[in-house]
């Protein structure tokens, strides 16, 4: 996420949402009122031109903790901030399949919540030990372009939005 934050064009604000300090959703929670926490994470969702969810995988899935936020963006019922909502899904593993089963596990759920996900490009980072420096800049110039690339088709549906 930070490489997409770098090479954005100047004119683009990129902002990364705080999504660990979520409480586990419940919906006996939700019921009483939505904590402070996701409404923050909704507001900035909802103003928002378009969202990148930069997602690992683990055990061929999205992590619980993304997923615990996008159940709360959900919520509550009939207040989903990410309906028509445009998405760009993103990935990077050690590995070499970049996230993409996780990636597709994400893309189903957010397809039923009715969002916007942007099937092409796609962006799976696989061995990505490899293209980063240990201050974790990006080192590798293919993966910029694909970025570049990435990032100009995000832009380009979010001008077709308006």
């Amino acid at each position: 996420m930070n490489a997409f934050i770098k090479q954005a064009p100047s004119e683009v604000s990129i902002h990364v949402a705080e999504i660990s300090d979520l409480p586990f959703y419940n919906e006996d929670v939700e019921e009483n009122a939505i904590p402070e926490t996701v409404q923050g994470l909704k507001n900035k969702i909802e103003v928002a031109d378009a969202v990148i969810i930069a997602t690992p995988e683990y055990n061929r899935g999205t992590s619980g903790v993304l997923k615990n936020a996008i159940d709360w963006l959900s919520r509550p019922s009939g207040q989903n901030s990410l309906k028509e909502k445009l998405v760009l899904i993103i990935g990077a593993s050690t590995g070499a399949r970049g996230a993409d089963v996780a990636q597709y596990d994400l893309k189903r759920t957010l397809l039923y919540m009715n969002a916007r996900v942007m099937g092409q490009p796609e962006f799976f980072l696989g061995l990505a030990k490899e293209k980063f420096d240990d201050e974790g800049n990006l080192i590798d110039e293919t993966t910029a372009k694909h970025i570049n690339k990435a990032l100009e088709a995000l832009l380009e549906m979010v001008d077709l939005k308006k």
